[in-house]
């Protein structure tokens, strides 16, 4: 289990590979651990990351941190359902200040700084 310096559960959910909207939903769905009957469509996982008894174990009480990596594949192969999606991810933390969704800009983990700011590569 992962935790960030505010304490928040930090689930990293990647995207790499993803090419639909169906893909999006069941890799949801996994990092999140959703129900079953998580309805795999964008107000099923609005409702989802707005319902903190749905959230991975740790998160109800501290927060949620979502990082979403991978994702600038699916962004050029379906640029409507991206914009879609971050318009879900956008309004679910509006609504709970408890969630933060954060897009990874970089590459792997490799290239991540330490809590000193120092990265694999000084």
């Amino acid at each position: 289990m992962t935790y960030d310096l505010t304490n928040r559960r930090v689930v990293p959910l990647d995207l790499d590979g993803v090419t639909d909207k169906a893909g999006l939903m069941d890799r949801c769905a996994r990092a999140l651990a959703l129900p079953d009957w998580f309805g795999r469509n964008w107000d099923a996982l609005a409702d989802s990351l707005s319902d903190r008894t749905v959230w991975p174990e740790g998160a109800d009480g501290r927060g949620l941190l979502l990082v979403v990596r991978g994702w600038r594949a699916y962004a050029d192969a379906r640029p409507q359902e991206w914009a879609t999606a971050q318009e879900v991810f956008a309004e679910a933390a509006e609504r709970d200040p408890a969630l933060t969704v954060a897009l990874a800009v970089g590459g792997s983990a490799e290239h991540l700084t330490d809590q000193a700011g120092r990265s694999d590569r000084d």
